[in-house]
């Protein structure tokens, strides 16, 4: 019998949504399918993610949402970053202060203090970009986007392997409390997350979240703005200031949603849109850019010499956001210098020679823990959205079933540097939810969780996309290598021929024993009309087209 290829015979999809939740997944593709328009199943998404995973994200943190609109000629970053309580103040944790974490990922204070609890909270901003943006590009009622989340947070969900990590997972050997020990904080957090004698819940196990529920059936009846200066912002505050926190009613009333154009570069013809200071956009440009310079296929992929050129254009783009950036309202971000011909070409031809850039271990970037969600519509409207409660605070909110973001853990604790406390400044974001374009039009919405690891995992599957013309998914599952100090880490599926080869020419390689590491690239490609999406094998989550 001849051999012969199997036919595809699924209908290839019109419309596509990618995020690391099944149950986020699912909600999504089912606004879509009722007529919905991408921002809208992003939204919807997004909810559901607050409810599935409560210390990745949720309504009391904060992100960043790129979308284009062909019909309207829309192509906005919202930017939803609470500031720095008015009543925080530069020294107040200066002399308990007690270093940085040795991964980088925040700073340690004297009792989890800036990280853990009330004092932790900045405002959160996800509620505020997201109605912002729908009020102006939505289309399916807002109180509709409610009703998966609401429906999951009743009917419960089931603990994922992923979840069941970040629960378990060692953070105090980096200086951190463990986010499990996060759970226990409140009577609210243990009633809901863990055991009657005070054990985590296994992979399996069912949670549910009423009161979550009927947060969110506030949030679908009375607007965002309930969030902020309605009965749910006086239910905040109340609890916060009662524990010593202090987040204001004003800090709540003004937090707004910034509305910016995106950073647009070329790379090899296509153009790649990012956000801009104070989120991550600037480090993803600054990768390509260098990376630009050099005849990329020809030095092999994930060779030697290209994972070594490639770990010094992040060393140096890493190097360059923490001496240099942070809010544009506090910082002069030297954006134009950075991405100059000149300057790009001068790294390049240092990189070239042979020189190693150092990368001081100082200031922070934020906890690994955020998620993200990539839609494209029928119309053709693509939303890139990444969101987070940073490092979470552990603090719910008494009998409302969400918990708080934990942002003040990554303001530098020491006054006079580019990320100090300040009141109303705003952290410096590593989120890089991003666009890529054609002469045509949107190619492709891509975007990560995981810290520093966000802009050099990125950057990578741009790349693995754009230079080796991977699919998606091939491009996002490809062995990843990054520098975020002045080591070089290899997931475990980089050869060993590599890492020894990297090795003997005196470079500190550090392997990861997992096969998928370094952030948690999703994204979706649009070529030639052909939408595809790909999900990171290390989290749970699928693509689904519609």
């Amino acid at each position: 019998m001849a051999r012969r290829t199997p036919e595809y015979r699924l209908p290839p999809p019109t419309a596509m949504i990618v995020a690391p939740q099944p149950e986020a997944v699912e909600a999504g593709a089912a606004v879509l399918r009722a007529g919905g328009n991408a921002l809208d199943a992003a939204i919807a998404c997004a909810m559901t993610q607050g409810v599935v995973d409560p210390l990745m994200c949720g309504i009391g943190g904060f992100g960043m949402l790129q979308i284009f609109d062909p019909a309207t000629g829309t192509h906005n970053v919202y930017e939803g970053m609470g500031g720095c309580p008015l009543e925080s103040r530069e020294t107040m944790w200066q002399d308990i202060a007690l270093g940085d974490t040795t991964d980088g990922f925040g700073f340690i204070v004297r009792d989890f203090v800036n990280e853990t609890g009330a004092m932790a909270v900045t405002a959160p901003g996800t509620l505020k970009m997201l109605s912002s943006a729908h009020a102006a590009l939505g289309r399916t009622a807002w109180a509709d986007l409610f009703t998966p989340a609401i429906a999951v947070a009743e009917e419960g969900w089931l603990v994922r392997p992923h979840v069941y990590t970040v629960i378990t997972q060692d953070e105090r050997k980096y200086g951190r409390m463990n986010f499990g020990e996060k759970l226990s904080l409140t009577e609210d957090g243990r009633r809901i997350y863990l055991n009657a004698d005070g054990s985590y819940k296994k992979p399996g196990a069912v949670i549910k979240n009423p009161d979550l529920a009927a947060t969110m059936r506030t949030l679908a009846s009375e607007g965002a703005e309930s969030f902020y200066t309605g009965s749910l912002a006086a239910r905040i505050v109340a609890d916060v200031r009662a524990h010593g926190g202090i987040l204001s009613a004003e800090d709540l009333a003004t937090m707004t949603a910034v509305e910016t154009q995106p950073l647009s570069i070329d790379y090899r013809g296509w153009r790649v849109a990012l956000p801009s200071p104070p989120g991550g956009g600037l480090l993803v440009a600054q990768i390509l850019r260098i990376m630009a310079q050099f005849d990329v296929v020809a030095m092999g992929h994930n060779s030697p010499e290209y994972i070594r050129v490639l770990t010094e254009a992040m060393k140096i783009a890493l190097r360059d956001k923490e001496q240099f950036v942070g809010d544009p309202n506090f910082v002069d971000n030297p954006v134009d210098r950075l991405l100059s011909d000149a300057y790009v070409n001068d790294c390049a031809a240092r990189i070239l020679a042979g020189e190693r850039f150092d990368v001081p271990r100082r200031n922070a970037a934020e906890c690994k823990h955020t998620t993200h969600v990539s839609v494209v519509d029928a119309d053709g409207m693509v939303v890139s959205l990444t969101h987070t409660l940073g490092n979470p605070s552990g603090f719910i909110v008494k009998d409302t079933g969400f918990m708080l973001n934990g942002a003040m853990s990554t303001f530098d604790p020491l006054p006079g540097r580019p990320n100090s406390i300040y009141p109303g400044k705003r952290r410096y974001s590593s989120m890089a939810p991003s666009i890529v374009f054609d002469e045509t039009g949107p190619v492709m919405s891509i975007g990560a969780p995981g810290a520093s690891w966000i802009g050099p995992a990125v950057a990578q599957v741009l790349i693995n996309v754009l230079e080796w013309g991977m699919d998606i998914q091939t491009a996002i599952s490809a062995p990843r290598a990054v520098a975020t100090s002045n080591a070089i880490d290899v997931s475990n599926r980089i050869e060993r021929a590599t890492q020894r080869a990297l090795q003997a020419q005196g470079f500190e390689v550090r392997r990861s024993h997992l096969s998928y590491a370094f952030a948690g690239v999703h994204g979706i490609t649009m070529f030639d009309g052909r939408i595809q999406g790909g999900a990171d094998p290390q989290r749970d989550g699928y693509a689904q087209g519609v």
